[in-house]
């Protein structure tokens, strides 16, 4: 079982991501947050396999929190979701050495698969 992480700040969004990811047998949403600081606290304390971050959140963005992880030395693989396709964001997230780095317009399955494909060590970039 994977334990996933998952900080959104749209209510909406983070109910229906953690609703379609629970959909599969394997993977299971251990924590939420809806803002970067409760987002860090809680990935330190609860010590997930995946991070799915939003890139824009109060307090603490997800690339912040992705290089306080970093710095921290958290063993945690980190993905961050995004409807912002800017180029200055992806090379952060290159630099903060994020496993994955999604648009939210992508299908629900790319990031199912992404999660997977993450876990075995491998990277998953989409920067359209």
């Amino acid at each position: 079982m994977l334990k996933i992480y998952l900080a959104e700040d749209q209510v909406m969004i983070a109910q229906a991501l953690k609703t379609l990811l629970e959909l599969e047998d394997d993977l299971k949403v251990i924590g939420t947050a809806t803002d970067g600081k409760q987002a860090l606290k809680d990935i330190i304390a609860l010590k997930p396999d995946i991070a799915l971050l939003d890139i824009e959140m109060p307090s603490l963005t997800g690339l912040e929190v992705a290089t306080q992880l970093k710095l921290l030395a958290i063993p945690v693989k980190v993905i961050i979701l995004t409807t912002f396709a800017r180029e200055e964001y992806f090379a952060q997230a290159i630099k903060a050495e994020i496993s994955g780095y999604l648009l939210k317009d992508s299908p629900s399955d790319d990031l199912i698969q992404a999660i997977r494909t993450v876990t075995n060590g491998q990277t998953v970039y989409e920067s359209r």
